[in-house]
């Protein structure tokens, strides 16, 4: 399929999904269920809005959704407690599949909400956002719901995309315009299409999700594409337009560490591919700088992108949901 076809066919806005009465009717009408998961580690500041604005949108105003979870990484402040007083489920991920142990990584939480999530989609929001609206999941369900060869939905956000009579102001994310276009413009071409790669709100068919792998750090979002892609194809996907989304930033040193988590992730699956052979085996510690005192002081940060295995491999899982009847 041809990057340019792909676009057109494959890239919507969410206001293509605003009729909110069709879109639960459709949804009602293939019998399927939608799982919202929240990702959190300290972010009583913004999760309270965030379930109030979901619930009762699309749940109560709007029955979308089926159910609203956060799945937590141990916070330290009231994340837990203002989730749940607003009407989440509310999850320890270290409390999920006990059997497995528990490791630190948003990519642990969005694995374990495979099993611990009920619907045939799951939709992930991250737990920052602070300009959240409902259009930031149904319009990510919208194609999943209306086209039923579309498996991975992603986001987008202020991107110069020509596709009306509006063209907005351009600027990606940081590390997504200096690392992962670049490389998947060498490795990857046909995943340039993606608008927002590094994107943390996207929709997937549960069928896609339990058949694939899991980096449990900063690498999650870059494996999915690349899995995915080589499975299926680019005609998997597809992207909404939400417009924009206001969240904090990062420091360039945090935006460090999340480019070598990546790096390691994107090794690993070229070599799977076999693209790349024959290389050293990946060091694990990255070396930054700081200034202190007026002097350079060398930092470094030993990083280890483990992955899980795709949950269907998981003993428990498949007794959950019944795959070995």
């Amino acid at each position: 399929m041809k990057i340019e076809k792909w676009l057109r066919e494959n890239t919507f806005h969410h206001s293509a999904f605003d009729d909110l009465s069709a879109l639960v009717k459709a949804k009602q009408r293939q019998g399927l269920t939608v799982s919202l998961c929240l990702p959190t580690l300290n972010e009583e500041k913004t999760i309270g809005k965030e379930v109030l604005v979901f619930r009762t949108e699309l749940q109560e105003r709007y029955p979308l959704l089926d159910e609203i979870a956060v799945i937590d990484s141990g916070s330290t402040d009231r994340t837990r407690e203002v989730a749940a007083s607003f009407g989440a489920d509310v999850y320890l991920s270290a409390e999920i599949l006990p059997e497995m142990g528990h490791k630190k990584g948003k990519g642990e939480n969005l694995w374990k909400a495979i099993y611990q999530l009920k619907g045939d989609i799951i939709v992930y929001i991250d737990a920052d956002i602070k300009n959240i609206r409902p259009h930031f999941v149904y319009g990510l369900v919208g194609p999943l719901v209306s086209r039923p060869d579309v498996k991975y939905v992603k986001a987008f956000y202020d991107r110069p995309l020509a596709l009306g009579p509006e063209v907005r102001p351009s600027g990606g994310g940081r590390v997504t315009e200096i690392l992962v276009r670049p490389l998947f413009s060498l490795f990857f071409p046909d995943l340039t299409a993606i608008i927002q790669p590094l994107s943390g709100e996207y929709a997937v068919r549960r069928t896609v999700l339990e058949k694939i792998p899991f980096p449990i750090g900063y690498g999650v979002e870059t494996a999915h594409l690349i899995d995915v892609y080589c499975r299926w194809g680019l005609e998997a996907f597809a992207q909404t337009d939400l417009d924009r989304r206001v969240h904090r930033n990062q420091s360039i040193y945090d935006l460090g560490r999340m480019a070598f988590g990546i790096v390691q992730a994107f090794i690993l699956r070229t070599r799977s591919a076999g693209i790349l052979q024959g290389t050293r085996p990946l060091s694990q510690v990255l070396r930054q700088f700081q200034v202190r005192a007026g002097q350079y002081e060398l930092v470094q940060h030993r990083l280890v992108e483990e992955e899980r295995p795709p949950m269907i491999e998981i003993p428990s899982y498949r007794r959950k949901y019944g795959l070995d009847r």
